[in-house]
């Protein structure tokens, strides 16, 4: 997947359709109820640049890694949680610039980031690992169980060491 840019937009074969993706952080300041409303309209300016959305999923709030900032009527807002939504579309190479731009100008996207992606789903499903098929290291077969105390000989414990440090 490749992430785009202004300057490494492909435009050879602008006569094709390609796949995207953008991820995106809204502003945790929009109330609940006016999400949907902000994902719709993502979807609609989608569609009014001759896209087509493929699939999607609705924001939902999340805890950042790290504070963001963003300048909202002159004023520098920071935020540790947003809203985290994607949405795959299809369109034409040359109208993502204009969608590009587009986001860039609606003060509800805190970041967001545009792909190249393949039309297939590409959400990673969780997997369920059953309990009964976790092996445990038993006591006389190769090493100890967990939560079972072993021994500890302080002697043999510095004679490694020294043997180490020797080395």
């Amino acid at each position: 997947m490749k992430s785009m840019s202004d300057k490494d937009l492909d435009l050879e074969d602008n006569a094709d359709s390609r796949i995207y993706e953008v991820g995106y952080l809204l502003v945790p300041t929009i109330e609940e109820g006016g999400i949907p409303a902000v994902y719709g309209n993502l979807k609609e300016l989608v569609l009014s640049l001759s896209g087509q959305v493929i699939s999607d999923e609705i924001p939902r709030m999340r805890e950042l890694a790290y504070t963001l900032g963003k300048d909202v009527q002159n004023v520098r807002n920071k935020f540790d949680t947003a809203y985290f939504g994607w949405t795959k579309f299809e369109m034409e190479p040359e109208k993502v610039l204009e969608l590009k731009k587009k986001l860039d100008l609606d003060s509800n996207f805190l970041r967001f980031l545009i792909i190249k992606t393949i039309k297939e789903n590409t959400v990673a499903a969780r997997r369920f690992i059953r309990r009964d098929t976790i092996h445990r290291k038993t006591p006389g077969v190769g090493g100890t169980d967990i939560g079972v105390p072993v021994e500890i000989n302080k002697e043999e414990i510095d004679k490694e060491i020294e043997a180490m440090v020797a080395i």
